[in-house]
């Protein structure tokens, strides 16, 4: 149900970047400028959770967000998709959402909170497992898209969390829901695995 819901929430959202796409190939903007930028506007996230300033850490995040969606519709637009773009992208990723992560650790310690600063780092290690079992499989050959909790699911539950004030919540779910999600992806693995070499 979540990537049906995915689905048709990304193909509206695609159609209305399209003319923001067209304006950076004009510009000769490449995608792994985009990239870096996504990275830079997440950084700056970061800082203004960390500073207390947390919907508008969570609105900037929306447009980091936006632009990590931009990086793959413009390579894919101008012919530049590139096996180093994915991977770049991707490793970005993983610095940006740390990033956030961070930050929310961070405010969570100044509010005298410890046991969410460790729920804080099961989440990032839920999130570094998902991208992790992922691309272990697909080094094996296997295709690993599987499981509730993807970057988009994570990146828009922190964003409600930050907006709706129910930050601490919306991070226990993350966790949960993403060390969950690695186990459907080792499971996924596993029967790929025994089903191709019996």
């Amino acid at each position: 149900m979540l990537e049906t819901l995915r689905e048709r929430c990304e193909g509206p959202l695609r159609a209305r970047l399209e003319p923001i796409v067209r304006w950076l190939a004009e510009r000769r903007i490449t995608p792994n400028q985009v990239t870096l930028a996504a990275l830079a506007i997440s950084v700056l996230a970061a800082m203004l959770i960390s500073a207390g300033w947390l919907r508008l850490g969570a609105l900037v995040l929306i447009v980091g967000g936006l632009g990590d969606l931009l990086d793959g519709m413009l390579a894919r637009a101008t012919d530049q998709a590139s096996a180093f773009g994915a991977f770049f992208d991707s490793t970005l990723d993983r610095l940006g959402e740390g990033a956030v992560l961070a930050a929310v650790a961070y405010r969570f310690a100044v509010e005298g909170s410890p046991l969410l600063v460790a729920v804080v780092m099961l989440a990032l290690l839920g999130s570094l497992l998902v991208s992790y079992t992922r691309a272990r499989a697909e080094a094996l050959g296997i295709d690993c898209k599987v499981g509730l909790m993807s970057r988009a699911e994570r990146l828009v539950l922190i964003i409600a969390g930050l907006l709706l004030g129910l930050l601490g919540p919306a991070v226990a779910l993350m966790a949960a829901l993403s060390l969950y999600t690695v186990g459907q992806r080792v499971a996924h693995v596993r029967d790929a695995l025994e089903s191709r070499d019996p």
